[in-house]
């Protein structure tokens, strides 16, 4: 317990440097908020006024001769685009959180709420051009990258409707038409696809024109993958204009980045590749850093490294409390002091662009938007279970063109014995991704009005087998069975 109180101490003094300036670290973030309307300049106009805002202490660069500018410009609408979309997120980040311990939502599911000036900034400063794939955590942007409230929630409900049509779930989003290539399920994994795509880029280019670049981003837990060293080395020897982006939420799922990683300053982990470190809590500062790596990579530079220091609020993902290694107090000080929110509408009113009862408005508009969408999304309807088999085998090239061979069939689940899964279920032989996928997966397909005996057996063993073990596919298939219980027999038993 000692040990454990050490941890958190560690981790709250951590926080405590990350939210002070990263330059010299000579002011704190209340210091630059408080600054913030004695360092701006204003030009009025009148109906979009414009400012320039002080950036001092957002960047540190390693490698670089040049850095972005200290100030950046904006005007009032730019900025209140920029607090609409990432109270939108915010929004729709929460109401997952809420729907899934409704048990509407199934699965894995992994939230953005704290994150939400890394993404927003990053789309601000890109073109529709770049490329941009991202991990598992994807919800936010999905959002920016062509897609709606609805359709992102509509694919956690399992809804053809849905922006993957019901296949693809929280961690697999995708939108070629918008070059957004995922969410990937796989730790690190987008990385090296991200690499293929600067190398596609730097391959489409027109002689004489800057290239779109692409950037992948992946969190501080992926950071010392191999996949990652080979791709940054490729990357680097045939100068692609790739960007390493590590979201620093400072945690590793629950392992904090000075107990999982020799080498914390991630942006410097590119040996020779140039790196920046931005305040991922500022979205002026993610959009200004972001224009400059563009204009870096896209011009023939080669690749750069880019860590934004960010903060999740919510744990890993739905099945981690988040305060088993962190404490509330550490949370609650993020909040306070960090929060990308916060700060964008503290900006809007010491600019002068908008007032405390303007943006109160502006948040009720969104909730009642985000709140009519979520309700679209739950009349979505299910897909049938002949989509297990489309998409998988193409029939030629074009685009939607798949076949179904003669030797792939679908199973008849009416000829599924019920005992026999028990059996499997209250066996130790089972694996993880058995009960946590296969089995669910004929859970939700069985015609359990046929076997009530046998099924409430199933559901008890199972319930006991899973009672003892800690994996979370095991949780995983906890929660899908007592879902399914609740959906399927609507407590007449």
């Amino acid at each position: 317990l000692e040990n454990q109180k050490k941890s958190i101490t560690t981790n709250m003094l951590f926080a405590v440097r990350c939210a002070s300036s990263l330059v010299g670290r000579a002011k704190s973030p209340a210091a630059l908020n408080a600054g913030t309307k004695s360092l701006t300049a204003r030009f009025m106009s009148s109906d979009n006024p414009s400012a320039t805002f002080d950036l001092t202490g957002s960047f540190e660069t390693y490698n670089l001769d040049t850095a972005p500018e200290d100030t950046i410009e904006m005007d009032k609408e730019e900025l209140m685009e920029h607090f609409k979309t990432m109270y939108t997120v915010r929004r729709m980040e929460i109401t997952c959180d809420n729907e899934y311990k409704a048990r509407n939502i199934r699965g894995f599911c992994h939230l953005y709420d704290g994150q939400e000036a890394v993404a927003t900034g990053i789309n601000a400063a890109l073109d529709l051009e770049d490329s941009w794939i991202t991990s598992y955590r994807c919800h936010c942007q999905a959002l920016l990258r062509g897609g709606s409230v609805k359709k992102v929630i509509g694919e956690l409900f399992g809804s053809v409707e849905g922006y993957s049509k019901a296949k693809g779930g929280s961690m697999h989003f995708y939108n070629k038409e918008h070059n957004f290539y995922g969410g990937a399920g796989i730790v690190g994994a987008q990385v090296p696809i991200g690499a293929g795509l600067a190398f596609a880029n730097k391959y489409n280019a027109k002689p004489g024109e800057d290239m779109q670049i692409a950037v992948a981003c992946y969190g501080d837990g992926a950071a010392n993958q191999g996949q990652i060293w080979e791709s940054a080395n490729m990357a680097s020897l045939w100068k692609l204009p790739m960007v390493f982006c590590i979201e620093n939420n400072q945690y590793g799922m629950g392992t904090s980045i000075d107990r999982h990683s020799s080498h914390s300053d991630y942006f410097k982990m590119g040996n020779h590749i140039p790196g920046i470190r931005i305040d991922g809590m500022n979205v002026l500062a993610v959009k200004a850093g972001f224009k400059f790596i563009k204009d870096f990579c896209g011009s023939g530079n080669g690749p750069m490294y880019a860590e934004l220091m960010t903060y999740r609020y919510h744990g890993h993902s739905m099945s981690d409390p988040g305060t088993t290694y962190r404490n509330r107090e550490e949370i609650a000080f993020t909040r306070s002091t960090r929060d990308p929110l916060e700060f964008v509408k503290k900006t809007l009113i010491d600019a002068g662009f908008a007032d405390a009862d303007e943006i109160k408005q502006v948040e009720k508009e969104i909730r009642k938007q985000v709140q009519a969408e979520v309700l679209e999304a739950k009349q979505g309807a299910k897909p049938s279970t002949d989509e297990l088999i489309k998409h998988i085998y193409a029939a030629d090239t074009s685009i939607g063109n798949y076949e179904t061979p003669d030797h792939i069939r679908m199973p008849d689940f009416t000829r599924v014995d019920p005992a026999f899964l028990a059996r499997c279920a209250a066996s130790r032989t089972c694996c993880t991704f058995m009960v946590g996928v296969g089995l669910t997966n004929v859970l939700y397909r069985v015609d359990w009005e046929q076997y009530p005996q046998s099924s409430v057996h199933l559901l008890v063993l199972m319930e006991r087998r899973v009672h003892c073990c800690t994996s979370e596919g095991f949780q995983y298939m906890r929660w899908t069975v007592a879902a399914w219980y609740m959906s399927s027999w609507k407590g007449s038993v």
